[in-house]
């Protein structure tokens, strides 16, 4: 990482951005810094304009990814080197009404095929307990072993969406997948551990893993639809509301 990049990261963390957005911001600024081959505040309107376009027609990206990547380049100007003027030169793509994607939906037996297909008992928790609770992928990764009230049947969730803390139903059948699945992981703080140097770490998993665990199953279930962690964290089932979970998850 550069020094211009660290001081992106640490004007995003002063301002309290989330994890994921910082994450996704500094690999938008490195992307753009392979692209370019030289200094950041070196940096051309030429140089952007034909970033922008390789973007869109050479590596044929949707205009919202690509979005996503003009707001990175806009903290980076605008916010973190105070070249207000360079927002002129970082227009967003247009993205037509019509253009965009109907959402994926499963159906309670593709979800339970789906979860059933889990590679192992860790992908199956972590899965089970993103489609029970609802929750978003960064919010799974943080989830401590100390979040689960199994007194209140309450999940805990700590700064989610906005930086709010919430509760969440939680159902009998997760609470007993996720007693087994302490029995054989032993976690110490955060429930689902990741790694380090290819061994077990009391820190969190990265959004990749769970990533991957979707995209096992999915493959190994034979869905064809495009799941992603948030189809399955937002995959309710038929017989509950949104603001309630307390029922089992279909098939399960």
């Amino acid at each position: 990482m550069t020094k211009l990049i660290q001081r992106m990261r640490e004007e995003l963390v002063r301002r309290n951005y989330a994890e994921t957005t910082i994450r996704s911001y500094l690999q938008a600024m490195e992307d753009f810094r392979r692209f370019i081959q030289k200094r950041l505040d070196q940096v051309s309107s030429e140089e952007i304009r034909r970033y922008q376009v390789h973007l869109l027609e050479e590596r044929r990206l949707e205009p919202g990814t690509v979005a996503y990547r003009v707001a990175a380049l806009r903290f980076f100007y605008v916010r973190t080197l105070k070249r207000p003027a360079m927002k002129e030169d970082l227009p967003y793509p247009h993205s037509p009404k019509h253009a965009r994607r109907l959402p994926t939906i499963l159906t309670p037996e593709e979800v339970s095929r789906l979860i059933d297909s889990a590679r192992n008992l860790f992908h199956y928790a972590m899965l089970l307990t993103m489609y029970s609770a609802g929750l978003r992928r960064s919010e799974l990764c943080k989830l401590k072993v100390s979040n689960i009230d199994s007194g209140r049947m309450v999940i805990r969730i700590e700064r989610g969406k906005g930086g709010v803390d919430r509760e969440v139903p939680l159902n009998p059948k997760l609470l007993t997948t996720l007693r087994e699945y302490w029995r054989w992981m032993r976690p110490k703080t955060y429930l689902f551990p990741g790694t380090r140097n290819g061994w077990r770490a009391d820190k969190p998993i990265t959004p990749k893993v769970i990533w991957e665990a979707v995209q096992q199953a999915t493959r190994k279930a034979g869905i064809q639809k495009h799941v992603t962690p948030h189809t399955l964290g937002t995959a309710l089932p038929r017989t509950c509301s949104k603001t309630e979970r307390t029922c089992e998850p279909s098939k399960f």
